[in-house]
């Protein structure tokens, strides 16, 4: 978590030192001059409630406190407001929710204007962030660049912020995405570089291809290892001479284009099985960028999964939903095989499926109408079944923890006796008599 606000600060302009114990963070305060102190209440050795009565006991003036509090420390956070704390967030708690509540009580001259645009950034983790901070300087130097990466990681959105980097006033000028294995070879040719009137039956009209069309900006062909050997030489002739003839015409037309190709395959080894032209492969190598998938890059599951919850929220209009612990714990430990497109799915799913605020773990994933929706008979690899083994496991150490007695399990979790019977029975949960498993 402290990782993650401190990523979060910086997007935002924010200057913050991060101090993991009670003492260090005493020590820190008296030594500097914080605008405010956003200190956990639970901390190893002087924990955060220890920390602020040690400071008023000093009499001085001391900056606002905003402490984060576990549900079970509510009541603990509330006598910290009457000492004079300035104000508490309770777990799990919404990123922008806290920010509101810093902007509220940090005086302005704090905040430094931000390093990144957070409505342009690739994640938190370190691997996007050099993705990131690489990109405006390519993006002058370089006219021609590789993205690899597996379906659903984002390298047309990063197409994009390569664009917008490029050269000034990029926004006003065009980028033209072509998804390459979407188009039959025989209707390629015709895409990319246009058609004369009259060239072949239906040709009315003279039509300009995607490379006149992206000319001062950017053309972005996608899914380029799809790509049939026979296209592949005439787009590296229109590469190397800078210029394309229409097909049935006879004019070569000069075109400018910032050429930015993306592939999910591994070009090299098609290279080796004669899949794929080697001075192609050379040509538009020059610069590659490798976008990792979700898996290699877990920090930005939750990151991502936050921004996809307030985007729902404000296309429909409600409040943001929350993911409970547990569930999030489910959610970066999944592989996402589909990536960012697979992860904006689910959560989509689940703001549509759940009716409540805080999201179960059935809402991430389809459900057939009456299954049994249990780890032992569901697909072992299926979000589904990974979500349903956490829900049992976070529910059975509820249980335990409160010797079975299951109004005290039920109060423990904020659900009713009603639904933690519901989820018993649906997760294959036996009430254990023999552990004391009363109301």
């Amino acid at each position: 978590m402290g990782e993650s606000l401190c990523d979060r600060f910086a997007l935002e302009g924010l200057r913050v030192d991060w101090y993991q114990t009670g003492t260090d963070a005493l020590q820190a305060i008296n030594n500097n001059n914080y605008c405010m102190v956003i200190s956990d209440i639970r901390l190893p050795g002087l924990n955060g409630e220890e920390l602020f009565e040690k400071l008023l006991a000093e009499k001085r003036a001391l900056p606002p406190f905003i402490f984060i509090t576990g549900y079970g420390s509510i009541d603990r956070a509330v006598r910290l407001l009457k000492l004079g704390a300035a104000d508490y967030i309770s777990k799990p708690f919404d990123l922008d929710q806290l920010i509101e509540k810093i902007c509220k009580l940090c005086p302005a001259p704090q905040f430094t204007p931000p390093a990144v645009q957070s409505c342009h950034t690739l994640g938190i983790s370190p691997a996007m962030h050099n993705i990131e901070e690489s990109i405006p300087r390519l993006a002058r130097l370089a006219n021609i660049v590789l993205i690899t990466g597996e379906s659903g990681v984002g390298k047309e959105y990063v197409a994009q912020l390569i664009h917008r980097h490029s050269r000034e006033g990029a926004d006003a000028l065009p980028f033209v995405p072509v998804n390459c294995g979407a188009i039959t070879e025989s209707l390629l040719e015709s895409e990319l570089f246009g058609y004369e009137k009259g060239a072949f039956t239906g040709a009315a009209r003279t039509r300009k291809g995607v490379f006149e069309q992206a000319h001062g900006g950017t053309l972005f062909l996608d899914e380029i290892g799809d790509m049939q050997l026979s296209m592949q030489v005439k787009l590296l002739r229109a590469i190397q001479e800078r210029r394309i003839v229409r097909v049935g015409g006879e004019i070569p037309v000069p075109v400018d284009v910032h050429l930015i190709c993306a592939t999910n395959r591994d070009l090299k080894k098609m290279v080796e099985e004669g899949a794929f032209r080697e001075d192609l492969y050379y040509r538009i190598h020059v610069i590659r960028l490798r976008i990792p998938p979700l898996r290699e890059r877990k920090e930005d599951i939750l990151w991502f999964a936050q921004m996809f919850l307030r985007q729902c929220a404000e296309q429909h209009g409600g409040e943001t939903r929350l993911i409970p612990p547990f569930v999030e714990h489910a959610l970066i430990d999944y592989p996402w095989p589909g990536n960012l497109r697979e992860l904006k799915h689910s959560v989509e799913r689940a703001c549509i499926m759940s009716p409540q605020a805080t999201l179960e773990p059935s809402a991430f994933f389809d459900e057939t109408p009456g299954q049994q929706h249990t780890p032992e008979i569901a697909d072992e690899n299926s979000l589904s079944a990974y979500l349903s083994g956490c829900e049992r496991k976070f529910i059975l150490q509820a249980l335990e923890r409160n010797q079975w007695h299951f109004g005290h399990t039920s109060a423990s979790l904020d659900i009713s006796r009603k639904n933690l019977w519901e989820k018993m029975k649906k997760l294959g949960i036996q009430a254990d008599r023999d552990k004391g498993g009363s109301e």
